[in-house]
């Protein structure tokens, strides 16, 4: 009696099915981290945690069930396993754009808030100006407090210029997309900072969360 031949595994599989298993426990943990930042105390912190890991596990393993029920002709049930999982997709998706977006905006206000030496040149700059303007302007308004007047606002516009430089490094990711772009196209396409800052958004809510297809795949490669 001959036997089965065995299925050989490729390393290609194997590779797969590990990223598959890496992304889904990179899913799980901002999903977890984010589903339990919205608990109003531990208790339910952690009661949406568990909702939110069990979500991300029902999407990982459901598209290999599904698959294999639907070759074993159950189709009632494997169109029924395809359903639960979109939905544990989009509740995985959603989670995952809440913890990117909150932690991007943190990191991003962080960096725009900094104080360089350019800013802090500026605010001494400013400092002494109206030290010398409270100075001059004790005794009355005229000609040399109005000087000093002039020289406050000078300081504070120099100050604004200096923060705004600041801002707008704050993402540098985008800025040097934005610049590729537009030198990849000769200038055809000119994305907006809003434009990438989307596709990233979606980018890293989305990729965490297709373990379970790529599980999926991995087993029939």
């Amino acid at each position: 009696m001959a036997r089965p031949e065995r299925r050989r595994i490729s390393a290609s599989s194997i590779l797969l099915q590990l990223a598959a298993l890496a992304l889904a426990a990179v899913g799980m943990a901002m999903n977890g981290w984010f589903a339990h930042s919205l608990g109003s105390n531990n208790t339910a912190g952690y009661m949406f945690l568990a909702v939110g890991v069990t979500a991300d596990l029902v999407a990982l393993v459901m598209p290999t069930c599904a698959a294999r029920l639907w070759q074993a002709r159950h189709r009632a049930s494997a169109l029924t396993g395809w359903t639960v999982w979109l939905m544990t997709f989009v509740f995985a998706v959603t989670a995952g754009i809440g913890f990117a977006s909150t932690n991007i905006s943190d990191v991003t206000l962080a960096r725009a808030s900094r104080v360089t030496p350019a800013v802090q040149a500026a605010q001494t700059a400013l400092a002494d100006a109206m030290t010398a303007r409270d100075r001059e302007c004790k005794g009355g308004v005229g000609k040399f407090c109005r000087e000093r007047e002039a020289a406050v606002a000078e300081r504070r516009q120099a100050l604004d210029v200096a923060m705004s430089a600041v801002s707008q490094t704050a993402d540098p990711q985008t800025e040097a997309a934005i610049k590729l772009v537009a030198w990849v196209s000769r200038g055809v396409v000119k994305p907006s900072a809003d434009d990438f800052v989307m596709l990233r958004l979606i980018l890293l809510a989305l990729l965490p969360q297709i373990g379970g297809i790529l599980l999926m795949v991995g087993r029939r490669a």
